[in-house]
């Protein structure tokens, strides 16, 4: 579970991409003023101007005050539905890509103790992202996002370590039998995610909704291939990965800790997110055929039933795909202006 701090908690805290836009949008009371003061501005040039009859004078302010084009353009609904469109079709053909590729050998449906198992852990961790995305919303709305990027980075990447861990450290090994402490642990394990995640609320809502159909895309077909294909088929694979996410995780730590060049810059930040996308891509086959395997074996009673425990992988592996496809929209957004 090295992935759980460094990677998931440090990526909305390092990241340029976060710092330009907490500095770009303006609050909204501006933009009330600036439009409540305009009408007054506009009756001063005309007492001012009311004396004065020149044509050159009245073209020049009818064009500048009347027929200027707006700053922005924002598009149609048609074109709003359009795009929408064009981003669902594209997910779904790359679902469809994708297990056509990673899917060839498949298994027998599941036992109704796999299927049980499963669904539960899927419940725990739909509903522990549903909480953190509104813990996170909350939070921005109340400020708090603005101290945490104004704050010292290693000191909130510290605090956010610490609570991060120790939360799913004591949601992952309560015992199922104490309920309440185990939710408790949960609860608590969502809400460090959610204080971490929330200055990814400066980013437009427009890139924060296709990484969050993008990164359901991903995770649903993979999560689908890894149920379908057969049994313990990726889960050799743990070893590979938990390499994988140290160099992804060194890389993301890089840019704070040594001097490098742009070059290097360029080439830690795209280790960390093309890189970090494959390794937690792989990361949803193994936990969900580890689930799986946990299901078989818990019906036998070689281990304990327990799917929250199995959900908090799951949740990680989203967050984190989440985070990497949120800045590499919005590095592509920059680009094109």
């Amino acid at each position: 579970m090295f992935r759980v701090g460094i990677v998931s908690s440090l990526r909305p805290l390092s990241s340029p991409l976060v710092a330009q836009a907490a500095r770009r949008p303006l609050p909204a009371s501006s933009f009330r003023s600036f439009s409540s003061l305009r009408p007054n501005v506009f009756a001063t040039l005309q007492k001012r101007s009311s004396g004065l009859r020149s044509p050159f004078f009245s073209n020049h302010s009818r064009t500048l005050l009347t027929d200027a084009s707006p700053v922005v353009a924002r598009p149609s609904q048609s074109e709003a539905w359009k795009r929408y469109g064009i981003t669902a079709v594209t997910v779904a053909g790359t679902i469809v890509a994708v297990d056509l590729l990673l899917n060839r050998e498949t298994r027998d449906s599941l036992s109704p103790a796999e299927q049980s198992y499963l669904h539960e852990s899927f419940l725990y961790a739909g509903g522990g992202l549903g909480v953190t995305a509104l813990v996170a919303r909350s939070l921005f709305k109340n400020g708090f996002a603005f101290r945490v990027m104004s704050a010292n980075p290693w000191v909130v990447l510290g605090v956010s370590l610490v609570g991060s861990i120790g939360t799913m450290m004591g949601a992952m090994y309560t015992p199922p039998e104490h309920t309440v402490l185990k939710h408790a642990f949960w609860l608590g394990f969502n809400a460090c995610q959610a204080a971490t995640l929330s200055p990814l609320f400066f980013f437009s809502p427009a890139i924060l909704s296709r990484a969050a159909l993008y990164s359901a895309g991903v995770f649903g077909s993979l999560s689908y291939i890894g149920a379908t294909a057969a049994n313990d088929k990726y889960l050799y694979m743990g070893g590979p990965l938990l390499a994988g996410v140290t160099v992804v995780a060194l890389s993301s730590l890089a840019p704070m800790a040594l001097p490098l060049g742009m070059r290097g810059l360029a080439v830690a930040e795209a280790i960390s997110l093309y890189g970090g996308l494959a390794v937690f891509g792989g990361f949803i086959l193994f936990d969900t055929q580890k689930i799986l395997q946990h299901a078989r074996m818990s019906q036998v009673g070689a281990v304990t039933r327990d799917p929250m425990r199995e959900a908090i992988s799951l949740e990680l592996d989203m967050i984190n795909i989440f985070i990497r496809l949120v800045q590499i929209l919005s590095m592509q957004q920059n680009r094109k202006k």
